[in-house]
This record gives C-alpha cells, sequence and structure tokens, in this order.
C-alpha cells in the first residue's frame, strides 16, 4: 500500500506542477502540500483524473499555528472509494487571506467551511453562505484558535422563569487549584487532610 500511496503522490505532484509543492508518505497515509491559490485545481484534478477519482470529500479543517506568518493549514481529506485510498491536501493562509471555495467542485464542502471559518476564522472565497456553524449568534472570536480565552466569554442558556433566552458571563464551578506534584506515597512535608488522624508510632 505504501508503494501505491507513494506513486500516486509523484503522479499528482508531476501532474500538477506548480500547484503542488510537495507530497509525502507517512503512517501509511499519503500528504500532498499545494498553493493555497491553486486549490480548486487541484480538488478538480483528484476528482476528474482517472488515475485518482477522489470522489468523496471527508473533512476540511484548519491548524492554527500562531507564531507563523500564515497561521493556518488547511487541511482537506478527500476518499476515492474506487482506488480505495485516502488523500491529505494541506495549504497555508493567514487570518486575512481568503482560500478559494471548492463547493463547485465538491458541494459536500459547504458545511466543513463554514465550520472552519466559525472555528478558526479561516476565510472562503466563493462560498455562498458564510455563516457561523456550530457557535451561537453574536459569538465573538474563533474557539479553536490557540490564542483564544479560555475564561471571560458569556454562554447562552434559556430562563424559563424570564421565558427567553439569557446571556450569562462563564463563571467557574471552582477555583484554579495549585498541585505541588509531590507524591503522597513518597511523603510529604506537610500533612495530608486526614493524616492529622493516625497514630504515631
Amino acid at each position: 500500500m505504501t508503494q501505491n500511496l507513494t506513486e500516486l503522490g509523484a503522479m499528482i505532484e508531476a501532474a500538477l506542477a506548480g500547484a503542488v509543492v510537495s507530497h509525502r508518505v507517512a503512517s501509511g497515509e499519503l500528504t500532498v502540500t499545494a498553493h493555497a491559490d491553486e486549490i480548486v485545481r487541484v480538488a478538480t484534478f483528484l476528482r476528474d483524473e482517472p488515475r485518482c477519482r477522489f470522489a468523496s470529500i471527508i473533512d476540511i479543517t484548519a491548524v492554527d499555528w500562531p507564531a507563523r506568518e500564515k497561521r493556518f493549514d488547511v487541511v482537506y481529506h478527500f476518499l476515492s472509494p474506487t482506488q480505495n485510498m485516502r488523500v491529505r491536501v494541506k495549504i497555508e493562509t493567514d487570518e486575512t487571506t481568503p482560500v478559494a471555495s471548492i463547493i463547485e467542485v465538491f458541494p459536500g464542502a459547504d458545511w466543513f467551511e463554514r465550520e472552519a471559518y466559525d472555528l478558526y476564522g479561516v476565510l472562503f472565497a466563493g462560498h455562498p453562505d458564510m455563516r457561523r456553524l456550530l457557535t451561537d449568534y453574536g459569538f465573538e472570536g474563533h474557539p479553536l484558535r490557540k490564542d483564544f480565552p479560555l475564561t471571560g466569554f458569556v454562554e447562552v442558556r434559556w430562563d424559563d422563569e424570564q421565558k427567553r433566552v439569557v446571556y450569562d458571563k462563564i463563571s467557574l464551578a471552582q477555583e484554579f487549584r495549585t498541585f505541588d506534584f509531590l507524591s503522597p506515597w513518597e511523603g510529604t512535608e506537610y500533612l495530608l487532610p486526614g493524616d492529622e488522624k493516625a497514630k504515631s508510632e
């Protein structure tokens, strides 16, 4: 299988010279790295090329690298039932540069692109309905970014007394705890709760 994936990756890279940067096979999976402005061409080739026939899109997601200039890897997963193979396509983009939507090639990409926009803030040009998908109306920020704050936002809930949706500030059920990481089995320099009742020899 690894040999087949290596040959497939080499064929894709050769056929899409200028659009595909590189390919590699690791852990039995083929990853193709492409230029962001060529994603529609790459997706069309993977679908229509008889040696590929990746007829199904499985997922579109992102990976956030906040220290990098192009902070997002946009990751596409395609399946070829005919070839019984999968391929991962990765492109890079930043917070402000839109990536071309592949809805015209794979209509099933619709909600995947909306999810990537909602959770990471990746913009898709040409998408017919670029709205948030999983977060609430008026939600600010993108919760899967690594710089997204973990506290200080609001939660939405139904208030049965007011008979309407209300927004409450998020509060933690318990205070932040501090840990000393000392093992109680090796002994500590202080008494643990309950030890004061133990009989001393």
